[in-house]
């Protein structure tokens, strides 16, 4: 059986989306990382990379919330666009613009909206990471004006890959800020009315995680804090 490697963020629970919406009989396995089960010998022979999610379907390791998405899409045929180069062509754009941009982006104006320390070089970073997630939303915002779905006319993993954050989108920014994506919410709003989104956010409720962002879950969470680099 296909073991699922998550904890409740955003990126883990996109595939949980895709999971429960697929029907894939899987094995949750919860890797608590404000307690740093990420570093234990036995998670990186999963992800070396010491993130969630991965997977190990039968003996294939996949990590990367994206392409883990991209892989069950391709292995069972489902949600997916209509087989088309154009429509596959704009599914892999959008896919990455959400790997690349929309992912990172929103996390690091979480960090530095909610954790990060307020020292001498926080506004600098604050400011930076803000404005390059609204910039972000508002690219996905303007492609949604007219369009139901992120490609074609059905809903897909592109969809999926962007509630993930999107779902999110207050936390990152602020709740002015993110009326402003009236489409992105729109689409976020829609997918999470789905009963498939209810199981998956309420996948983390079934395990316990660590609650308290105390010193331990700071120094698994935000390893720089402990390491001086050059």
């Amino acid at each position: 059986m296909l073991k699922f490697y998550f904890n409740g963020s955003p990126n883990p629970t996109k595939v949980a989306l895709f999971l429960e919406e697929s029907g894939l009989p899987f094995e949750a396995v919860a890797v608590d990382t404000r307690k740093g089960d990420q570093f234990r010998p036995e998670f990186l022979k999963v992800n070396p990379n010491s993130k969630v999610p991965a997977i190990d379907d039968d003996g294939v390791i996949v990590f990367d919330s994206n392409a883990i998405l991209l892989y069950l899409a391709e292995k069972t045929g489902k949600f997916l666009p209509a087989d088309t180069p154009q429509n596959r062509a704009q599914m892999l754009s959008w896919l990455m613009f959400v790997a690349t941009g929309i992912g990172p982006y929103s996390g690091q104006a979480v960090h530095f909206k909610h954790f990060a320390p307020k020292d001498q070089n926080h506004d600098y970073a604050h400011n930076r990471y803000q404005f390059e997630a609204q910039r972000h939303y508002a690219v996905l915002n303007e492609h949604l004006a007219g369009r139901k779905y992120m490609v074609g006319d059905t809903y897909t993993i592109v969809d999926m890959a962007l509630w993930g954050w999107a779902r999110m989108a207050a936390f990152v920014m602020s709740d002015e800020a993110a009326a402003k994506y009236a489409n992105v919410k729109r689409l976020v709003d829609e997918i999470s009315a789905r009963p498939a989104a209810a199981k998956a956010i309420g996948l983390k409720d079934r395990h316990t995680f660590k609650a308290e962002m105390d010193d331990e879950a700071r120094g698994n969470m935000f390893r720089h804090l402990k390491t001086k680099v050059a």
